[in-house]
């Protein structure tokens, strides 16, 4: 992961812990505190910060350019490259056997659909005996979107059935919860491929798209991570609109689903840390460091993984490099 490192030298005053500076900063960081202007600048303003990205570049730039707004010398250090890809819009409709737009969108570097809308059928993947008989099975996704994964049994969180439940359908669906998972697990198992794999194996079958949703097991939130097929676009859709699709899907009502995905592939592009400086003045070849990693994943604004962490470092920065006298 790209880093966003701070490098500071020892500050002398900090150091001589004199009772009226130490007040001063407490002061500033309780009454003038930057935090709220920062976080509304860095994932409002700009949002998410993936590796590779133009916004991550911009996320970048933003950080030299407020660092050097407080007089703190600060840069872009290249380090390395990464696959380089923008998103665009993502639009998931149900056009059979009625009209619902869906709550979902693409994966981070998940391929587009190349300016159209793609229309197929959807289809499960089947519990078969064995690899053979998956291999068998393969030639049927050609056109079509291919749910994934499973359905979950209920949307709502543990500690909501805790909450509310009786402690028998606690149990009730605490057991039916671990039986699905272990009955989905055993079932994708025995098409012989990983995740990885299985993605790619129904993209040379001809699949128009990849259908997931990856339940982060609290209210109406799914994790967004990266696709692995080249060609055809990976969706995640919520949950409650994913299980509504699996069930018309296992009873044989045979959905349809229009999905226009936009997306850049933008080859390979440099990644950089961002490094900033404060010397110290009595032990200016010594270091305290700062450090938080600024790039988040594409599916959310990284505000807490790890956009706090960014913004109370930059907050120390400042505050330190404030003339508090």
């Amino acid at each position: 992961m790209t880093a966003a490192l701070v490098l500071t030298g020892s500050v002398s005053f900090a150091q001589k812990k004199d009772s009226a500076v130490v007040s001063a900063i407490v002061k500033e960081a309780t009454e003038n505190s930057q935090l709220e202007i920062l976080g509304h600048e860095l994932m409002d303003g700009i949002g998410p910060r993936l590796v590779g990205t133009p916004k991550m570049q911009q996320a970048h730039d933003w950080a030299v350019a407020k660092y050097k707004s407080w007089g703190i010398e600060a840069r872009n250090e290249k380090w390395g490259e990464w696959r380089a890809w923008e998103r665009g819009i993502t639009h998931i409709d149900m056009v059979q056997p009625w009209t619902k737009t869906l709550s979902g969108t693409q994966l981070a570097w998940s391929p587009g659909t190349n300016g159209k809308t793609v229309t197929g059928e959807t289809v499960i993947i089947p519990d078969l005996a064995d690899s053979a008989a998956f291999q068998a099975w393969l030639p049927t996704v050609k056109g079509k979107f291919v749910l994934i994964s499973m359905q979950q049994p209920t949307g709502r969180p543990e500690y909501n059935w805790k909450e509310f439940g009786t402690e028998e359908s606690q149990e009730k669906m605490k057991k039916l919860k671990a039986e699905a998972t272990a009955a989905w697990a055993k079932r994708i198992s025995k098409t012989g491929l990983n995740a990885r794999n299985l993605a790619l194996a129904l993209e040379k079958a001809g699949a128009v798209g990849i259908i997931q949703s990856y339940w982060s097991a609290g209210f109406g939130a799914n994790k967004i991570f990266g696709a692995n097929t080249k060609k055809i676009p990976t969706l995640d859709l919520s949950l409650e609109d994913y299980g509504l699709v699996y069930r018309l899907t296992e009873s044989g009502q045979k959905p349809k689903l229009n999905v226009r995905a936009d997306s850049k592939d933008l080859g390979i592009a440099p990644t950089f840390n961002t490094l900033a400086e404060i010397k110290g003045t009595e032990k200016p070849d010594e270091y305290v460091m700062l450090s938080a990693h600024f790039d988040s994943w594409d599916g959310g604004t990284g505000a807490t993984d790890n956009g706090t962490g960014t913004l109370v470092m930059m907050e120390a920065m400042r505050i330190l490099k404030k003339d508090l006298s």
